[in-house]
């Protein structure tokens, strides 16, 4: 039997409902070498507080925007032709659909220089995969046309940050015409997919989901051309699509399609608002699947051939900070497809937002919100119309465990692959130099992981030695001597470019690792005693907070909420660690808080803000009781 416990936390702001086997004991941590635990199935964050109705009559002004760009041109064609440094509001939400997001750096503002425009670029590599002449071209343009760095993100893409308005064409089309894309990469419609990052290639099972990552990207892409027509000209550089995403993306025959329309399965509007894939396999969480709209899962035979997939949907990690109805949510299963009816699977999920996603506040406009309002029945019988048959029941998986490839590792063909640790991504200063030295030196590919990491592939085994040093040399350790709570730790990029951003992330996350290591050691706690942490400056969630052991989200200059995931006994606990402020106090709380967790292995739900400013701690837990 199983049995279900829903966790609430003392603010209401975010609740798991968890479902688990009692027989099963649970140890450990969520993520980490230290993960072991059975039969627990995290099935949906939910919350008590719905969307307030509306009318679907009424729609938010992005979708007008979209409804009059013709395909995503007017009025940005028109606008990057004028010598002004920026772009208006409506071309400002078209450009994001090309890869691009219009920032102005904060730092020069504070300093009394009014905004100092630029443009964010974002690249669309499925499952990370990267050419050796695109990583070359991507290093040179952020010397010459950046900010001297790159920026690994969440979702295995590079961002180039600081691009000028008049340089913006020279970029992207340097972009295309190197092997890249920047498109779909922001916007509302499918993201770049994620896949494992590591090149295993004897492993059928990893170069499915690989293959299959690839697949979903080229389905969901736009088609109406405005990506080729702005920034080279007309021309369409990308080969073409293979056959089975042609057939699956023509398709109609379950009313899926705008029949007649450039844009098949977007038509004018697009989606109402981001739409994540993740494809992987049977206990490689290396891409956190459960925080997609879709996850996907390789079902493989007993001679390791795939067969099939298990789909879980409805993950997503952004919230509005004191709007309650807004809320993280996991993924949860709707069932199992063939091989062979993953593309059409796909399409009917996206079909089903697409047509039922509210488009009148953008707040609500994820799949997630859709599927808490229906439930997953509902939302299954509806997809069921478009994929045209019933889904079969979803097959049972091992436990997952989170995979950072970090290190040397064997690829199956003699060569081998080595995973460099990238400090919140940032390849800047020495690391950029050395990267770039040893791809250059010995033509190699590379893949970018979900951790903001990146994977150095195709090593013939007497290149290590010197592969080794020059990396060394540059400050990039062998993992073995990186900091565990280093390791495992992401930010996003934050201030002072990203324009959603109320605090630090990258740049003030150093800062309290340290201080959270030294209240580590000041407790006892040993060095490879670490936890997950992780760092946005909005709740938008990037990075992905709400997965993580502790997670700080901003919420203004110098403070943050702070979540919690832990498992404690039989339950799957969440807590909203309210009000964290840079006090002294904070360094008091770390104590006491990591010395009753690790040493009873409870999690006492006590809030940050009651720790943080002095309120009593009794009081604190009495309230939270109350709850």
């Amino acid at each position: 039997m199983m049995e279900a416990a829903a966790i609430h936390n003392r603010s209401s702001e975010i609740r798991f409902l968890a479902l688990q086997d009692p027989r099963a004991p649970l140890s450990g941590r969520l993520y980490g070498s230290k993960v072991s635990y059975r039969n627990l199935v995290v099935r949906a964050v939910s919350t008590p507080f719905k969307p307030p109705a509306t009318s679907q009559s009424k729609r938010s002004k992005v979708e007008i925007i979209k409804e009059k760009s013709n395909y995503l041109r007017y009025p940005l064609n028109e606008e990057l032709q004028t010598e002004a440094p920026n772009i208006s509001e409506d071309a400002t939400q078209l450009i994001k659909f090309h890869g691009s997001y219009q920032q102005d750096n904060r730092d020069e503002r504070f300093k009394g220089g009014g905004k100092s425009y630029q443009f964010m670029l974002r690249t669309k590599n499925p499952g990370g995969k990267v050419p050796n002449k695109l990583y070359l071209v991507m290093d040179d343009l952020a010397d010459e046309f950046g900010i001297g760095s790159l920026r690994l993100t969440t979702r295995q893409t590079f961002q180039l940050h600081g691009v000028l308005k008049i340089n913006l064409k020279t970029v992207m089309s340097t972009i295309i015409r190197n092997m890249g894309s920047t498109l779909g990469a922001c916007g509302d419609l499918n993201r770049n997919v994620l896949a494992p990052a590591a090149p295993y290639l004897t492993r059928k099972d990893y170069l499915f989901a690989q293959e299959t990552a690839d697949k979903i990207a080229a389905l969901l892409a736009p088609q109406a051309g405005s990506y080729y027509d702005l920034w080279v000209d007309g021309e369409k550089i990308m080969s073409a699509d293979p056959p089975d995403v042609v057939e699956a993306r023509n398709d109609n025959s379950h009313g899926t399609n705008f029949e007649n329309s450039p844009e098949p399965i977007y038509g004018t509007q697009f989606l109402p608002r981001k739409f994540k894939v993740a494809v992987t396999v049977p206990t490689d969480n290396s891409v956190d699947i459960l925080t997609n709209d879709v996850g996907l899962v390789v079902i493989s035979n007993e001679h390791g051939e795939p067969q099939g997939f298990d789909i879980y949907v409805g993950g997503g990690m952004g919230r509005t900070h004191r709007v309650e109805a807004t809320f993280p949510r996991l993924g949860e299963p709707l069932g199992y497809v063939p091989k062979e009816d993953i593309l059409y699977a796909v399409k009917a999920i996206v079909a089903t937002q697409r047509d039922n996603g509210r488009r009148d506040d953008r707040k609500y406009s994820r799949m997630k919100y859709l599927i808490n309002e229906w439930g997953i029945e509902k939302f299954r019988s509806v997809v069921e119309q478009y994929y045209g048959k019933p889904f079969e029941p979803f097959k049972e998986l091992p436990e997952w465990e989170f995979k950072s490839y970090l290190g040397w590792h064997e690829q199956g063909d003699g060569k081998v692959f080595y995973g460099v640790h990238v400090d919140n991504g940032r390849i800047k200063g020495s690391t950029k130099s050395a990267l770039q030295e040893i791809i250059e030196k010995y033509d190699l590919s590379v893949r970018l992981t979900p951790n903001q990491n990146i994977i150095l592939c195709d090593v013939h085994p007497s290149w290590k030695r010197h592969i080794n040093v020059t990396l060394a040399q540059a400050g990039l350790l062998h993992p073995d001597y990186v900091d565990p709570l280093n390791m495992t730790s992401m930010a996003c990029p934050a201030l002072p470019l990203c324009p959603l951003a109320i605090a630090e992330a990258e740049r003030g996350s150093p800062d309290i690792l340290k201080r959270i290591r030294a209240v580590f050691e000041k407790v006892g706690l040993k060095y490879e005693d670490s936890i997950v942490i992780r760092f946005t400056g909005c709740p938008n969630g990037c990075a992905r907070p709400y997965m993580a052991e502790l997670g700080f989200v901003g919420d203004g200059p110098n403070s943050y909420q702070m979540s919690s995931f832990f498992f404690d006994g039989y339950s799957c606990k969440v807590m909203l660690l309210t009000g964290f402020r840079k006090t002294p106090k904070y360094s008091e709380y770390m104590e006491r808080r990591y010395k009753s967790f690790y040493r009873t292995g409870t999690c006492e739900a006590v809030t940050m803000q009651a720790e943080a400013q002095g309120i009593d701690a009794n009081e604190a837990k009495d309230n939270n009781k109350k709850q």
